[in-house]
């Protein structure tokens, strides 16, 4: 009796300690496995676990819409009224220019200038900085604007006159917006800003020339 109760024993011993080394091995799998799924969530953003708290924003996801600097914000600020400037000036061809490429040039500023005032007034109040500035450093004449006293004799003008002032005033209208486009491309770290920029020193050269061109033959 006595070996044979034993032997059941051995042998019940030899049993457990090979279940025991199978879930052993199972509770080892399975923990790899959980370190798996945490590392995936972790990279892909699954939403899952830890990932949720520690996940970074790339730039890729988030864009670079906000970032900015004090020359994107001064552009913007100084630009806004420069461009509401241009547009009063080409809508007063209507009624008074008489030349075809006057007009036609006054609608291309009006096309594209009335669009980029409202972007860069969007830009601002994402920015939380006010759209103009009582006092702006360096808006002046030198920067193209016109004075009250221009404005109204260009007003008062009508036909060849009208179009050889508006001529004139538009070339050194545009230059000044040039010289602050390129400022802004070298200073600027809003990505949409710095591509405003761009298109304003392209666009803008362009019809300098064009309207150099119209006084040459006028």
């Amino acid at each position: 009796m006595t070996a044979f109760t034993r032997a059941p024993r051995r042998g019940s011993a030899r049993r457990f300690t090979a279940v025991g080394v199978v879930v052993a091995g199972a509770l080892l799998l399975s923990a790899c496995g959980g370190d798996g799924d945490d590392t995936a969530d972790t990279n892909h953003g699954s939403g899952h676990g830890r990932a949720t708290g520690t996940a970074k924003p790339t730039a890729t996801a988030t864009g670079t819409a906000g970032v900015h600097n004090a020359a994107d914000v001064q552009f913007a600020q100084m630009m806004i009224p420069h461009h509401e400037q241009a547009v009063e000036m080409a809508a007063l061809a209507d009624g008074r220019a008489s030349d075809p490429e006057i007009r036609s040039i006054a609608a291309k500023i009006r096309k594209a200038q009335d669009p980029e005032i409202r972007t860069m007034t969007g830009w601002l109040r994402s920015w939380g900085a006010p759209a103009a500035m009582d006092d702006m450093p360096g808006m002046a004449m030198g920067d193209g604007m016109m004075s009250d006293k221009d404005m109204t004799e260009l007003k008062a003008m009508k036909g060849s006159k009208f179009d050889k002032m508006f001529a004139q005033m538009m070339i050194g209208h545009h230059n000044g917006a040039i010289s602050m486009a390129k400022d802004e491309r070298e200073s600027g770290e809003n990505t949409g800003s710095v591509k405003m920029a761009g298109a304003i020193v392209t666009g803008q050269s362009a019809e300098v020339e064009q309207l150099q061109g119209i006084l040459d033959r006028l």
